[in-house]
């Protein structure tokens, strides 16, 4: 008999009339959070509410780009009750994170970030047998079959490149559009891409606003440039725009490439800007080889109007959260996480809990022990 006893108190094993066993969740103690600057009180938010909810203390060090966030949720912390020194805030660079997770009173480090940054700290963390999750990058298919509803299909892959300026790691950034849409597709995204309202992000007009720092919009340009000559077609934007009040704006247009190929790098590295690549194919067959035909395994979507078909597509894409008609739609019922490359473990839902706490065995006898001494 197992009796599931809720999610801090365990399982119940018991054979009738005899000895029983149950399991019991235990905090970790001490865990650090990492966090990327993309989403900068998402993050702070996801790792460190089950990490409190199971008993725990967290040090979450926010990225040096966006260190403020993290600090008004630690006052909003504070002002609900949480006693002093459950959530502490350390801000630094990289070495400091280091520092963190080196650390020997730290059971547990969680990180959200790029896959680089994610080896160096599991590698650290593994070298004392720390517990850890890694939320890293991807470059996630998003399929579109031909029977698809046209508009629909279209914003879901604008929103998975165009929300928060493409700054987003599950972005489906490869679409895949069937060779019998791919035409009305392509020139329906252009004219609904063409028409997005670029400018100060506090303005509430504003759908689309600048990237977060000059280094990241040289990058974002660096693959525009080798998006064209690796011979894809420029369906619209890839121009750094200039705003009146503020020309000085980390700004890029919004994005479409055509004729992408799956060798391209536009089609193979994580890009994390507004650029999307349109690629066709012909058979369900043919593009899910060519949607795994990656290392990173974040995300997926599949838009189609057979949902048997959906669902046999998501079972064969090596993704860890994956969508039916929408995309990048993450409720927080909902685990958020990668396999392969994009990282090791979940955010969010009761899987999170888990990663927050330690499993302890207990079997309890009821009878005599039986020693053959």
């Amino acid at each position: 008999l197992a009796v599931e006893g809720g999610d801090r108190s365990g399982e119940i094993f018991q054979a009738v009339g005899g000895p029983f066993a149950y399991t019991r969740r235990e905090p970790l103690g001490v865990c650090v959070g990492i966090g990327a600057w993309n989403y900068p009180i998402q993050i702070a938010g996801w790792k460190s509410a089950p990490a409190l909810a199971m008993g725990n203390a967290m040090v979450f060090k926010p990225s040096e780009n966006t260190p403020l966030s993290a600090l008004a949720l630690a006052e909003i912390y504070s002002e609900a009750g949480l006693p002093d020194g459950l959530f502490n805030i350390v801000q630094g660079y990289g070495d400091v994170g280091a520092g963190l997770v080196g650390h020997d009173v730290v059971a547990k480090v969680s990180v959200t970030g790029s896959v680089p940054t994610g080896r160096k700290v599991l590698s650290l963390a593994g070298s004392k047998m720390k517990h850890a999750t890694m939320e890293l990058g991807g470059k996630s298919p998003l399929i579109v079959f031909d029977d698809a509803d046209l508009e629909n299909a279209i914003g879901g892959a604008m929103l998975g490149n165009f929300y928060s300026t493409g700054q987003i790691c599950s972005n489906g950034t490869r679409v895949f559009v069937q060779k019998g849409l791919h035409d009305r597709f392509v020139e329906r995204l252009v004219e609904r891409t063409k028409k997005i309202r670029i400018g100060d992000p506090l303005d509430p007009e504003t759908q689309m606003g600048p990237l977060v720092n000059k280094a990241q919009q040289e990058k974002v340009v660096s693959y525009i440039e080798a998006g064209k000559q690796d011979g894809a077609q420029l369906a619209c934007g890839g121009n750094v725009p200039s705003l009146q009040g503020f020309e000085s704006g980390f700004f890029i247009e919004p994005t479409v490439f055509t004729n992408v190929t799956d060798t391209m790098r536009i089609a193979r590295e994580e890009i994390f800007g507004p650029v999307m690549s349109v690629l066709k194919f012909d058979s369900e067959d043919e593009v899910i080889e060519r949607a795994n035909d990656t290392e990173f395994g974040l995300a997926a979507g599949v838009f189609t109007r057979d949902l048997p078909r959906a669902h046999r597509v998501i079972a064969e894409l090596q993704a860890g959260t994956c969508w039916i008609n929408a995309y990048n739609l993450t409720p927080v019922e909902m685990p958020f996480g990668g396999v392969k490359q994009s990282g090791i473990g979940r955010e969010n839902s009761l899987a999170a809990l888990a990663h927050y706490s330690q499993l302890k065995a207990v079997y309890v006898e009821t009878g005599d022990v039986a020693a053959p001494y």
